[in-house]
């Protein structure tokens, strides 16, 4: 692999509540997920973010997810087929929206949290997403977890599916990532978390939480904003990726 796109969930700010670090951020990334409103993020922070995308040439992505402030979207909330479709509509539209009237295009969609995971199992869930998309705009690109069904469904309906794997998540032998609420999570250490960055990008292959080596194929690595380490892990893969003889450029 010659180049890796590294991403990052931002424009999570809302009112008073400071989400992340995103100016010190953006230098290190070339995509950028911005919250939509429904789980983080208000349309002063999400645009700002905008704005700091286009300033650092950042490659922009909408990040929607259940309507869910109080638990960061990380929580599944029970939705009819038509109202999810209509919520994710609604998100898509709005940050499109706001990225256009900058005069710059929207290039893909990344679910957030719970969506994000939910989609990677349930196949009903993941088509009412993908033809939510495809409806607002059929050129955007879908990113999902590397080797999840999410590939299939996004192919099936003729949109285009970027595979995602992450820098500071811990994997489960099924290729699933290891919920958060277990121990060993998230990766804090930045060595830990860019050594799994270039085992994927070279190798295809990382370890699971039980020490089994699975294999994972990506053209997107991300890394958490609200990680305290953020800024750690990123300066870290860089200077990894660089030993490697591996460039940073979005896909």
């Amino acid at each position: 692999m010659s180049f890796v796109d590294i991403n990052c969930d931002m424009g999570e700010s809302y009112g008073n509540f400071i989400v992340g670090n995103d100016e010190a951020i953006f230098p290190h990334i070339t995509s950028c997920n911005i919250a939509c409103g429904m789980h983080a993020g208000d349309p002063y922070h999400i645009e700002r973010t905008i704005d700091l995308a286009i300033q650092h040439k950042v490659q922009i992505g909408a990040h929607p997810g259940y309507p869910d402030l109080q638990g960061f979207g990380r929580r599944v909330i029970p939705m009819t087929s038509s109202e999810l479709s209509s919520s994710i509509k609604y998100q898509v539209a709005a940050l499109k929206g706001l990225v256009e009237s900058k005069g710059h295009n929207l290039a893909y969609v990344k679910p957030h949290g719970a969506l994000y995971n939910e989609m990677a199992q349930n196949e009903m869930v993941a088509q009412t997403v993908v033809k939510a998309i495809k409806q607002i705009d059929a050129n955007l690109k879908v990113m999902g977890l590397a080797g999840s069904l999410v590939k299939q469904v996004a192919e099936y309906e003729n949109m285009k599916f970027v595979a995602e794997a992450f820098a500071d998540r811990q994997y489960e032998a099924n290729g699933k990532l290891r919920a958060r609420n277990l121990e060993g999570a998230v990766h804090n250490n930045a060595e830990i978390a860019a050594d799994q960055v270039i085992s994927i990008a070279l190798n295809q292959k990382s370890l699971s939480t039980e020490g089994k080596e699975i294999t994972i194929e990506a053209q997107s690595f991300c890394i958490h904003g609200d990680n305290p380490s953020a800024i750690a892990i990123l300066e870290k893969i860089t200077e990894k990726l660089s030993v490697a003889g591996i460039s940073k450029r979005h896909f």
